[in-house]
């Protein structure tokens, strides 16, 4: 009973994604729906017996193939969607035979299965186990139409690099001229703002850091607390100790402690 609810659970989702791939206008979500189709077809595999071949569906198909797909597609771009104009005449006509054609074989395979059916296990049986089945079937009988399709994910990888080359008429600029157009482009500070609480006598968030020249960098405290008012502008006596300190004085003389406890030492 859990088998047979596992496998309706599964098969209606893999028949999900497949319309899901054919009625998607966007190609990026298309390549999702046949990913949804591949983990599904996994689990039935996995419901049958052919532990290798659900596993490979996974690994290879889901998490290689169609990653292969998806990573092409967002290179190539995915905001466009698919065009619907028919640019070459009657291939919706044959689009539709050919879809016929695939059923029509689809629909004869499932028959001759159900009706000639054996179960993995018998299957297996004659090459003693699933893993040397496959390998004889691949290598074997199937082995012209297997290197076939080896050709067309090649060619399809391929096409995929065509696709994605874009000429550049430019020369690509450097390192130097990145940053060079970079700074040219920022308004205000060319480099980032020093943190709250340097060169002053509070290290909270609200206490702006004062710059070389003395003066506020209002910027290196959080907006929220400049929106509320608590910006700490008291600081008249920290750009005095700045102003002292660049013109060569001392700006700490003896052992005074401030309102916070810090205690100063000798002169500076």
């Amino acid at each position: 009973m859990g088998e047979e609810i596992a496998f309706w659970i599964c098969a209606l989702l893999a028949v999900i994604g497949a319309l899901g791939m054919v009625l998607s206008k966007k190609a990026v979500h298309s390549a999702l729906w046949v990913a949804n189709t591949m983990i599904n077809l996994a689990v039935l595999y996995a419901l049958l017996g052919a532990t290798f071949l659900s596993l490979v569906q996974i690994i290879v198909y889901t998490g290689a193939v169609m990653m292969l797909f998806l990573f092409v597609l967002m290179i190539v771009g995915v905001d466009a969607s698919d065009s619907l104009v028919e640019s070459i005449k009657g291939q919706r006509l044959l689009a539709v035979l050919a879809a016929l054609g695939v059923g029509g074989l689809m629909a004869s395979a499932i028959g001759a299965a159900t009706i000639s059916t054996v179960g993995v296990d018998a299957a297996n049986a004659k090459w003693g186990g699933n893993l040397q089945g496959l390998a004889q079937l691949i290598f074997g009988r199937y082995l012209l139409a297997f290197e076939t399709t080896s050709a067309l994910l090649i060619t399809a990888a391929l096409g995929a690099m065509v696709l994605a080359h874009r000429e550049r008429f430019t020369p690509r600029p450097s390192q130097r001229e990145l940053s060079i157009r970079r700074f040219q482009s920022v308004s205000g500070h060319k480099s980032s703002l020093p943190a709250s609480g340097t060169y002053a006598t509070h290290n909270a968030v609200d206490t702006p850091a004062l710059l070389p020249d003395g003066s506020l960098a209002e910027l290196s405290v959080p907006a929220a607390l400049r929106a509320r008012g608590t910006l700490r502008k008291d600081m008249h006596a920290d750009v005095a100790e700045v102003t002292t300190l660049a013109e060569g004085g001392a700006a700490i003389v003896g052992g005074s402690s401030d309102s916070n406890g810090a205690t100063g030492g000798d002169a500076v």
